[in-house]
This record gives structure tokens, sequence and C-alpha cells, in this order.
């Protein structure tokens, strides 16, 4: 569904509010660091599977993570989509990101699939809400890349876990320079760890699709009929 509502107007500066959403998910639990040591390690699982499209680092600051890139099959092209990922998992995800991208490809798209911040298997919602920040630079610099080689309009496309950091990076940033936002299965937690924030609708000036299965997860089915 497209949401459209009116504008709410902010005084706090985009780091301003980075800052305050920092601090406010530091109190959903003991503030922790992404696993390096195991997003190196899917990263090398996705390298070693990899058929469809360029393996690309990118870098976010001081961070460089890998990225899948991948061209459309024929034209014209219908555009560009950033995607990221679920929970603890690689960009070329067999089970669900790596077929839609190559999907999406074969549909004239090109897509730029980004290796987010992971946390160790057991990790839960909870616990990823203090690293969301993380995200934010690795999306930046996605974006930054298909500018710079002249892909518009870009979407951003996120599934489960990726959505909650699309979306806190909505939140905390004035410059927006996507064109649509697809959400995949938004408003995933576990068991007894509500949402701890809404998502920003209401200061979306952009088209959002918000996708979701009638058989999914009874917490993402609960959350829509509340929304």
């Amino acid at each position: 569904m497209t949401r459209n509502t009116p504008e709410i107007r902010r005084i706090q500066t985009a780091g301003t509010r980075a800052l305050i959403l920092t601090l406010l998910l530091s109190l959903a639990g003991v503030a922790t660091a992404a696993d390096v040591e195991r997003e190196r390690r899917l990263v090398a699982e996705l390298e070693a599977s990899l058929f469809d499209g360029d393996l690309q680092q990118l870098s976010a600051g001081n961070v460089t993570f890998a990225a899948v890139e991948l061209a459309p099959d024929s034209k014209p092209r219908s555009g560009s989509i950033i995607l990221l990922h679920g929970r603890g998992v690689h960009a070329d995800w067999p089970d669900n990101i790596g077929p839609l991208r190559m999907a999406l490809a074969q549909n004239g798209w090109h897509t730029l699939s980004l290796q987010m911040p992971v946390l160790e298997k057991s990790a839960k919602y909870f616990d990823y809400l203090t690293i969301l920040p993380e995200a934010f630079p690795r999306i930046e610099a996605g974006i930054k890349h298909l500018l710079n080689a002249g892909h518009r309009p870009i979407v951003l496309l996120a599934h489960s876990c990726g959505a909650h950091m699309a979306m806190a990076w909505l939140e905390t940033t004035t410059e927006r320079p996507i064109d649509a936002f697809i959400g995949i299965g938004m408003g995933a937690t576990d068991y007894q760890q509500p949402m701890q924030r809404p998502f920003p609708f209401a200061t979306l000036k952009i088209p959002v699709l918000d996708i979701y299965g009638s058989e999914d997860y009874p917490r993402y089915t609960a959350w829509h009929q509340f929304v």
C-alpha cells in the first residue's frame, strides 16, 4: 500500500536526530557493536557461491563493506534498486534476497545488494536495535555509488531487519536521494520484544510499498492490522 500523510514539521537537524536515535536505542539493551568477524565469514560464503553479479567493495567512512551489483538483462532499464537483507545473513542469501535481486535484474532493474552489519547468530531484535546506526553510512555509500554511475531513479528495498535499518535511516536524514521505498516483512521482531519506535511514515514524501504475506509470522500480520 502507498501511504500519503500530512507533513510534520521538525526542528532537529539530521545530526541531532541520529544522536537522539542512537541514545534511545542504547536504552533497549546493553550497547554492542557489529560482529565484524561473522560478517567476514558471511561475505566469504557469498563470494564462494556468487554466479550472477559482481562483488563490489564500497567505503562507508572508515569501514569497507561488500555489495553485489547486477546490471539488467535487457533494455530499456526501469531504474535501480538498493536491497537490504534481513537479520544475520549476507547480501545474496539464497532463501530471499538473492533470488529477488536476480528476478529484478531480469525485469530491467539495476540492482545493488548491500551487506549489512550483523551480530552473533543468536542475537534478537532488541540486540540489533543498538547497531541500526551502523547501517546508515552503508545505505548512503550505496546511493552515492549508483548516483556516481548515473543511475536514476533509485528505489530502496528492505526486508525484515533491513527494513528497521532503512526506516531508522529515513528518520534521521532530511536528505533522501531515493525515489521510493519498498518494505518486505516490516515490523519483524521477536517473542516478547515489541517494536520500540514507530516507522516514520508521516515524514516520508516518497511512494512507499508495504509488502507482507497473509501467512507470514503472526507478529508481522498483527503489526499490519495495527497500522
